[in-house]
């Protein structure tokens, strides 16, 4: 990284640690925007991610998408195109150089905004699909992030500036050479924009029986098309992203909730309580009950060192 980038870190470095006086993720004046503060390792945590751009500025983490593993630190940044569930663990961090991050949302609507307004650039890598990637960090899009970000010193510049200075980093990442996917989420009637409408629809839809030849008539392809236009946008089958929406949502109402496994798995759309047992202890590592109660400790043991 040039000095320049190297100051720019640390500036916005500073700036997180201003604004994140302890560990978690905090929303800012700037609403798309949020930090993120880590002084320790985490475990691999089950997420789930909105579009979004992701740029570390201290420490490094990792992210899985189904088998695929990202890794990203200050020499890039990250970005989701579409909700996705992922595993997520921060690898670098300590309590004297903690990890430090901004998250700023994204939405189709200012995808296509910008790319109405640019030109966009040839010889992209348009080879995958998939709807999250890691691209190297550039000093014309590390400024833009920092003005935004400092806005949040001078509030009352924010209505006016916040979106011009969101709409340059913008067209700064769809100058980027692995942007074709946010721009074809973006543009009616490709096939990863369909693929996007079929995501909308499990979310709302999680806790019901999925129909594959639903999902078929939403995105207008046939059976085998929303098979392989599914996953090559997002790693796994429409039942696999819908298994893992509804165990992320059990483990939310168990921790916060409710104790009862069985009750859980009912309002998640699961007919047998033992299958779900199963199924969470597949992906958790744990049985429900067990889980929480590790969840649980954990959670005391951070707020009672």
């Amino acid at each position: 990284m040039s000095d320049r980038i190297y100051q720019l870190k640390d500036d916005l470095a500073k700036l997180i640690e201003r604004y994140s006086k302890q560990d978690g993720v905090h929303s800012t004046a700037i609403p798309p925007l949020y930090f993120i503060r880590r002084s320790n390792v985490t475990d691999l945590r089950h997420v789930f991610y909105n579009p979004s751009l992701c740029i570390i500025v201290q420490g490094a983490k990792e992210v899985l998408l189904a088998q695929e593993r990202f890794k990203c630190g200050p020499t890039n940044y990250l970005v989701s195109s579409v909700d996705l569930p992922v595993k997520s663990q921060v690898t670098t961090a300590s309590f004297d150089e903690p990890y430090l991050a901004l998250a700023l949302q994204i939405s189709p609507i200012q995808i296509l905004e910008v790319l109405s307004d640019s030109v966009i650039p040839a010889g992209r890598q348009e080879n995958s699909k998939r709807a999250m990637y890691v691209s190297p960090i550039e000093l014309s899009l590390l400024d833009a992030v920092l003005r935004l970000a400092n806005l949040l010193d001078n509030p009352k510049d924010i209505p006016v500036l916040a979106p011009l200075f969101t709409k340059e980093i913008l067209y700064r990442v769809l100058q980027g050479q692995h942007a074709t996917m946010l721009e074809q989420i973006a543009i009616e009637g490709s096939s990863t924009n369909r693929i996007r409408d079929v995501i909308e629809h499990i979310k709302v839809n999680y806790d019901k029986s999925l129909k594959i030849e639903e999902l078929a008539e939403i995105a207008t392809m046939s059976i085998a098309s929303i098979h392989r236009h599914f996953k090559e946008v997002t790693s796994m089958s429409p039942i696999q992203f819908q298994k893992q929406m509804r165990l992320q949502k059990a483990r939310h109402l168990l921790f916060f909730e409710s104790t009862d496994a069985a009750d859980v798995a009912f309002k998640v759309g699961y007919e047998s309580p033992s299958q779900f047992s199963r199924e969470y202890s597949r992906m958790f590592g744990y049985p429900p009950i067990e889980d929480i109660k590790r969840l649980r400790a954990k959670h005391d043991h951070r707020k009672n060192p």
